[in-house]
């Protein structure tokens, strides 16, 4: 973890030359294939209910933190193991390593941030490299979930927050900035980047965003960022 933001962790504190660029992305049907709330609400027997609700929070049809919540409360009941269980199940992006890998050869820094959670999110972050994830956090108490999240939602604002605090600790101009997304809650950071990228996005995000990407390969934005013929 870095400060005492608990919704922050990253590889490390050590200060960096200026790398050449930022990129953040969102985790749910962006970084992984999967919306780990619906992977969850699989294991509460709720997976359609939430699934319908995700869908219109994406579509910037519902609030955010409002919708949040109330998926988060079908889980009450569930024990913590459901993190191993369900993290086993999650499938990452193809091209996520070389993008990231693409990234840190330029000297270039990669972030997550996530409106699903850390519990989930943090080893994903370790094996793959991340210089930097936020995410949520499930309240648990005596090895069960309530149903609740603890501290503030990571929504819209949070999310364009993480890009802009990434880039002043690595000295980065916000022009050296990218963001990838899919959902209504990713609208904030990539207004705010200097780069946005829509990636097998809602409709809204796609009109709204610098390039669409509709092909499921993250590795098709290094030569965007002409790290890669």
């Amino acid at each position: 973890m870095t400060g005492s933001d608990h919704r922050t962790a990253s590889r490390s504190t050590a200060p960096r030359s200026a790398p050449r660029f930022l990129v953040v992305l969102d985790a749910d049907s962006t970084l992984i294939h999967d919306e780990v709330i619906e992977l969850l609400a699989e294991e509460a027997g709720a997976r359609q209910e939430v699934a319908e609700v995700t869908e219109r929070a994406m579509r910037g049809e519902l609030d955010f933190e409002q919708s949040l919540r109330e998926r988060v409360k079908t889980l009450a009941g569930l024990p913590s193991s459901v993190f191993s269980r369900v993290g086993e199940r999650i499938t990452v992006t193809d091209g996520v390593p070389e993008l990231i890998a693409g990234v840190h050869a330029a000297g270039g820094v990669v972030g997550v941030v996530s409106g699903g959670f850390h519990e989930t999110l943090d080893p994903l972050g370790e094996r793959l490299g991340l210089d930097h994830w936020r995410a949520n956090r499930l309240e648990v108490v005596d090895g069960v979930l309530t149903g609740a999240v603890t501290g503030g939602v990571v929504d819209a604002e949070a999310k364009a927050a993480a890009l802009r605090a990434w880039a002043d600790q690595a000295d980065i101009p916000l022009a050296r900035t990218v963001a990838i997304g899919d959902g209504a809650n990713d609208l904030r950071m990539m207004a705010v980047a200097g780069l946005a990228i829509a990636f097998n996005a809602k409709p809204k995000v796609r009109a709204e965003a610098d390039v669409v990407i509709d092909r499921q390969d993250l590795s098709q934005v290094l030569p965007l960022l002409g790290l890669r013929g």
